[in-house]
Protein backbone atom coordinates (compact mmCIF):
# COMPACT_ATOMS: atom_id res chain seq x y z
CA UNK A 1 0.00 0.00 0.00
CA UNK A 2 2.03 2.96 1.25
CA UNK A 3 5.23 1.21 0.12
CA UNK A 4 3.75 0.72 -3.35
CA UNK A 5 2.82 4.38 -3.56
CA UNK A 6 6.31 5.42 -2.51
CA UNK A 7 7.89 3.27 -5.22
CA UNK A 8 5.44 4.56 -7.84
CA UNK A 9 5.53 8.16 -6.68
CA UNK A 10 7.13 9.43 -9.90
CA UNK A 11 4.33 7.90 -12.02
CA UNK A 12 1.66 9.26 -9.69
CA UNK A 13 3.10 12.78 -9.81
CA UNK A 14 3.46 12.54 -13.59
CA UNK A 15 -0.23 11.71 -13.80
CA UNK A 16 -1.09 14.76 -11.68
CA UNK A 17 1.18 16.97 -13.81
CA UNK A 18 -0.55 15.74 -16.97
CA UNK A 19 -3.96 16.42 -15.44
CA UNK A 20 -2.83 19.91 -14.45
CA UNK A 21 -1.87 20.95 -17.98
CA UNK A 22 -4.90 19.27 -19.56
CA UNK A 23 -7.28 20.99 -17.13
CA UNK A 24 -5.60 24.34 -17.67
CA UNK A 25 -5.90 23.94 -21.44
CA UNK A 26 -9.60 23.06 -21.17
CA UNK A 27 -10.26 26.05 -18.91
CA UNK A 28 -8.53 28.43 -21.31
CA UNK A 29 -10.49 27.08 -24.29
CA UNK A 30 -13.74 27.32 -22.35
CA UNK A 31 -13.05 30.95 -21.48
CA UNK A 32 -12.43 31.76 -25.15
CA UNK A 33 -15.68 30.05 -26.16
CA UNK A 34 -17.65 32.00 -23.55
CA UNK A 35 -16.23 35.26 -24.84
CA UNK A 36 -13.74 35.94 -22.06
CA UNK A 37 -10.34 35.26 -23.65
CA UNK A 38 -8.68 37.88 -21.45
CA UNK A 39 -9.06 35.54 -18.49
CA UNK A 40 -7.26 32.66 -20.16
CA UNK A 41 -3.80 33.59 -18.88
CA UNK A 42 -5.19 33.93 -15.38
CA UNK A 43 -6.37 30.34 -15.24
CA UNK A 44 -3.03 29.23 -13.82
CA UNK A 45 -3.73 31.40 -10.79
CA UNK A 46 -7.51 31.24 -10.44
CA UNK A 47 -8.31 27.74 -11.68
CA UNK A 48 -8.30 25.73 -8.48
CA UNK A 49 -9.37 22.55 -10.29
CA UNK A 50 -5.95 22.40 -11.95
CA UNK A 51 -4.38 21.21 -8.71
CA UNK A 52 -6.98 18.48 -8.13
CA UNK A 53 -4.63 15.77 -9.37
CA UNK A 54 -2.10 16.64 -6.67
CA UNK A 55 -4.77 16.86 -3.96
CA UNK A 56 -6.09 13.46 -5.14
CA UNK A 57 -2.58 12.08 -4.71
CA UNK A 58 -2.21 13.43 -1.18
CA UNK A 59 -5.70 12.20 -0.25
CA UNK A 60 -4.89 8.71 -1.49
CA UNK A 61 -1.58 8.73 0.35
CA UNK A 62 -3.23 9.75 3.60
CA UNK A 63 -5.87 7.02 3.26
CA UNK A 64 -3.15 4.44 2.62
CA UNK A 65 -1.56 5.29 5.97
CA UNK A 66 -4.74 4.11 7.70
CA UNK A 67 -6.54 7.44 8.07
CA UNK A 68 -10.27 7.12 7.34
CA UNK A 69 -11.54 8.93 4.26
CA UNK A 70 -14.21 10.56 6.43
CA UNK A 71 -11.45 12.48 8.22
CA UNK A 72 -10.02 13.96 5.00
CA UNK A 73 -11.57 17.23 3.84
CA UNK A 74 -11.16 18.87 0.44
CA UNK A 75 -13.35 21.34 -1.47
CA UNK A 76 -15.87 21.31 1.39
CA UNK A 77 -15.21 21.74 5.07
CA UNK A 78 -11.73 23.16 4.44
CA UNK A 79 -12.18 26.39 6.39
CA UNK A 80 -10.35 26.78 9.69
CA UNK A 81 -9.93 29.87 11.86
CA UNK A 82 -7.16 32.36 11.33
CA UNK A 83 -5.80 34.94 13.75
CA UNK A 84 -5.62 38.00 11.49
CA UNK A 85 -8.74 36.98 9.54
CA UNK A 86 -11.82 34.98 10.51
CA UNK A 87 -11.08 31.91 8.39
CA UNK A 88 -8.95 30.57 5.55
CA UNK A 89 -9.76 27.83 3.07
CA UNK A 90 -6.95 25.32 2.63
CA UNK A 91 -6.71 22.72 -0.11
CA UNK A 92 -6.73 19.70 2.20
CA UNK A 93 -7.36 19.10 5.89
CA UNK A 94 -7.19 16.04 8.10
CA UNK A 95 -9.30 16.40 11.26
CA UNK A 96 -9.97 13.62 13.75
CA UNK A 97 -12.01 14.02 16.95
CA UNK A 98 -11.58 17.81 16.90
CA UNK A 99 -7.84 17.41 16.47
CA UNK A 100 -6.26 19.13 13.45
CA UNK A 101 -3.75 16.61 12.10
CA UNK A 102 -2.59 17.92 8.72
CA UNK A 103 -3.04 20.91 6.43
CA UNK A 104 -1.82 21.13 2.83
CA UNK A 105 -1.72 24.02 0.37
CA UNK A 106 -1.03 23.43 -3.35
CA UNK A 107 -0.13 26.32 -5.66
CA UNK A 108 1.29 26.87 -9.13
CA UNK A 109 2.44 29.59 -11.49
CA UNK A 110 2.51 29.79 -15.26
CA UNK A 111 3.91 32.82 -17.15
CA UNK A 112 4.14 35.40 -18.45
CA UNK A 113 3.95 37.66 -15.36
CA UNK A 114 6.51 35.90 -13.19
CA UNK A 115 7.63 39.04 -11.35
CA UNK A 116 4.35 40.22 -9.86
CA UNK A 117 3.08 36.70 -9.28
CA UNK A 118 6.27 35.67 -7.48
CA UNK A 119 5.86 38.54 -5.03
CA UNK A 120 2.19 37.69 -4.54
CA UNK A 121 2.90 34.00 -4.01
CA UNK A 122 5.68 34.80 -1.54
CA UNK A 123 3.54 37.15 0.52
CA UNK A 124 0.64 34.69 0.40
CA UNK A 125 2.72 31.71 1.57
CA UNK A 126 4.38 33.60 4.43
CA UNK A 127 1.17 35.37 5.45
CA UNK A 128 -0.89 32.18 5.50
CA UNK A 129 1.69 30.42 7.65
CA UNK A 130 1.97 33.32 10.09
CA UNK A 131 -1.81 33.49 10.37
CA UNK A 132 -2.03 29.72 10.88
CA UNK A 133 0.61 29.36 13.58
CA UNK A 134 -0.57 32.43 15.47
CA UNK A 135 -4.10 30.99 15.51
CA UNK A 136 -2.62 27.69 16.69
CA UNK A 137 -0.80 29.47 19.52
CA UNK A 138 -4.07 31.06 20.57
CA UNK A 139 -5.70 27.59 20.70
CA UNK A 140 -8.01 28.17 17.75
CA UNK A 141 -7.71 24.46 17.00
CA UNK A 142 -8.55 23.46 20.56
CA UNK A 143 -6.17 20.91 22.05
CA UNK A 144 -4.49 19.92 18.78
CA UNK A 145 -0.75 19.19 18.97
CA UNK A 146 1.30 20.94 16.25
CA UNK A 147 -0.23 19.84 12.91
CA UNK A 148 1.65 19.04 9.73
CA UNK A 149 1.57 22.13 7.50
CA UNK A 150 2.65 21.33 3.95
CA UNK A 151 3.24 23.52 0.89
CA UNK A 152 3.34 22.11 -2.64
CA UNK A 153 4.37 24.30 -5.58
CA UNK A 154 4.72 23.76 -9.32
CA UNK A 155 6.30 26.34 -11.65
CA UNK A 156 6.27 26.51 -15.44
CA UNK A 157 9.71 25.57 -16.74
CA UNK A 158 10.39 28.01 -19.58
CA UNK A 159 12.92 30.57 -20.78
CA UNK A 160 11.36 33.40 -18.77
CA UNK A 161 11.40 31.46 -15.50
CA UNK A 162 15.02 30.34 -15.97
CA UNK A 163 16.76 33.55 -17.06
CA UNK A 164 18.66 35.64 -14.47
CA UNK A 165 16.72 38.52 -12.94
CA UNK A 166 18.33 41.73 -11.73
CA UNK A 167 17.57 43.37 -8.39
CA UNK A 168 17.31 47.01 -7.34
CA UNK A 169 19.63 48.08 -4.51
CA UNK A 170 19.20 51.85 -4.11
CA UNK A 171 20.00 51.80 -0.38
CA UNK A 172 21.02 48.35 0.87
CA UNK A 173 22.46 45.16 -0.59
CA UNK A 174 20.17 42.17 -1.09
CA UNK A 175 21.23 38.78 0.23
CA UNK A 176 23.84 37.30 -2.15
CA UNK A 177 21.75 34.24 -3.07
CA UNK A 178 19.29 36.53 -4.84
CA UNK A 179 21.89 38.14 -7.12
CA UNK A 180 21.06 37.24 -10.73
CA UNK A 181 18.77 34.46 -9.51
CA UNK A 182 16.07 33.35 -11.92
CA UNK A 183 12.46 32.97 -10.80
CA UNK A 184 13.10 29.23 -10.80
CA UNK A 185 15.89 29.79 -8.28
CA UNK A 186 13.86 32.31 -6.30
CA UNK A 187 11.04 29.80 -5.82
CA UNK A 188 13.57 27.18 -4.76
CA UNK A 189 14.97 29.60 -2.18
CA UNK A 190 11.48 30.52 -1.02
CA UNK A 191 10.42 26.92 -0.43
CA UNK A 192 13.68 26.05 1.31
CA UNK A 193 13.51 29.09 3.59
CA UNK A 194 9.85 28.42 4.44
CA UNK A 195 10.97 25.12 5.95
CA UNK A 196 14.21 26.50 7.42
CA UNK A 197 12.27 29.17 9.31
CA UNK A 198 9.65 26.58 10.33
CA UNK A 199 6.79 28.32 8.61
CA UNK A 200 5.93 24.97 7.00
CA UNK A 201 6.64 21.41 8.10
CA UNK A 202 7.67 20.45 4.56
CA UNK A 203 7.67 21.94 1.07
CA UNK A 204 7.81 20.39 -2.38
CA UNK A 205 8.93 22.29 -5.48
CA UNK A 206 8.63 20.85 -8.99
CA UNK A 207 8.63 22.38 -12.47
CA UNK A 208 7.13 21.36 -15.79
CA UNK A 209 7.21 22.60 -19.36
CA UNK A 210 4.02 23.59 -21.11
CA UNK A 211 4.83 21.67 -24.31
CA UNK A 212 5.67 18.38 -22.57
CA UNK A 213 3.61 18.73 -19.41
CA UNK A 214 0.59 16.94 -20.86
CA UNK A 215 2.72 13.82 -21.12
CA UNK A 216 3.45 14.10 -17.41
CA UNK A 217 7.06 15.26 -17.66
CA UNK A 218 8.38 17.26 -14.74
CA UNK A 219 11.61 17.84 -12.88
CA UNK A 220 12.71 18.49 -9.30
CA UNK A 221 15.04 21.55 -9.21
CA UNK A 222 16.35 20.73 -5.72
CA UNK A 223 16.54 17.31 -4.07
CA UNK A 224 15.86 18.68 -0.57
CA UNK A 225 12.48 19.89 -1.89
CA UNK A 226 11.57 16.62 -3.60
CA UNK A 227 8.14 14.98 -3.38
CA UNK A 228 9.74 11.96 -1.70
CA UNK A 229 11.00 14.11 1.16
CA UNK A 230 7.58 15.69 1.51
CA UNK A 231 6.04 12.22 1.49
CA UNK A 232 8.35 10.92 4.23
CA UNK A 233 7.62 13.90 6.45
CA UNK A 234 3.86 13.57 5.99
CA UNK A 235 3.84 9.82 6.62
CA UNK A 236 5.93 10.23 9.75
CA UNK A 237 3.47 12.76 11.13
CA UNK A 238 0.38 10.72 10.23
CA UNK A 239 1.77 7.56 11.81
CA UNK A 240 0.98 8.93 15.28
CA UNK A 241 -2.71 9.27 14.38
CA UNK A 242 -3.51 5.91 12.77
Amino acid sequence: MIEDMNSNLDKLISKAVSEYWSTRDKQSKRQVITGKPDQGSRSAVTGGAQMDGFIDLFSRLIKDTGISESLIFRKRGVEIPGFFRPTKEWDLLVVKDNVLIAVIEAKSQVGPSFGNNFNNRTEEAIGSAADFWTAFRERAYMASPPPFLGYFFMLEDCEASNKPVGVAEPHFKVFPEFKDASYMKRYELLCRKLVLERHYSACTFISSKKDTGKTGKYRVPAEDLSPKGFLRSLISHLSAHR
